[in-house]
């Protein structure tokens, strides 16, 4: 692996009320619970190590609080696209209560009624990946877990609903980027949260 190639590490927010009970948050604006607060901190010191020539955060509050207690704010850039999955009809109902209605039902397979689909997840996935990679240099990213999951799925051109075999905790750090050159991307690091208080 050639580590003088860019990379961009991708921040999942830091707790929630509905990420600790298991609930779909995808546009409900949230603020982080008080551990999560205590974890984005605790991700900032272990970001502080790294350099990075561009910061971008989803314009959610979860995503924004967790960048600013990550020492970040002063420097990101909001970017719409970065917003999490649209769970429309299913907004703030566990998996389990939604399989009651639908048994099979699978996020990345079959989307949401009236919200998203994973076509749509990685329409918006790519976007920010044609923007990260037309400037050079490191790039962090504050996100969802459910649009992580697909953006790393689109970082490696491969289809979103892989993004179901990549599990995200709250405030973990993941890293892509390229192997050998530009032409070869990556995972160097998944659901990394040695730095947080589980």
């Amino acid at each position: 692996m050639n580590l003088n190639l860019p990379i961009v590490a991708l921040a999942r927010h830091g707790e929630t009320a509905w990420s600790a009970t298991g609930q779909h948050t995808g546009l409900t604006d949230l603020p982080l619970t008080e551990r999560g607060e205590q974890n984005a901190r605790q991700l900032g010191e272990r970001l502080r190590s790294m350099s990075f020539d561009r910061v971008l955060t989803s314009p959610l509050r979860r995503a924004h609080d967790t960048c600013r207690l990550a020492g970040f704010a002063d420097r990101a850039e909001v970017v719409p696209e970065l917003v999490e999955w649209n769970y429309g009809d299913y907004e703030g109902l566990r998996t389990d209560e939604i399989r009651e209605r639908r048994p099979d039902w699978d996020l990345f397979r079959d989307g949401c009624p009236g919200g998203e689909n994973s076509d749509d997840v990685a329409r918006r996935a790519d976007s920010v990946i044609a923007k990260i990679r037309s400037a050079p240099g490191n790039v962090l990213v504050f996100s969802s877990g459910h649009f992580l999951r697909v953006f790393a799925a689109r970082w490696m051109a491969v289809a979103p609903a892989m993004g179901r075999h990549l599990a995200l905790s709250t405030a973990s750090l993941s890293i892509v980027g390229y192997d050998h050159n530009l032409t070869e991307p990556v995972i160097r690091l998944w659901n990394d949260t040695k730095h947080v208080n589980i």
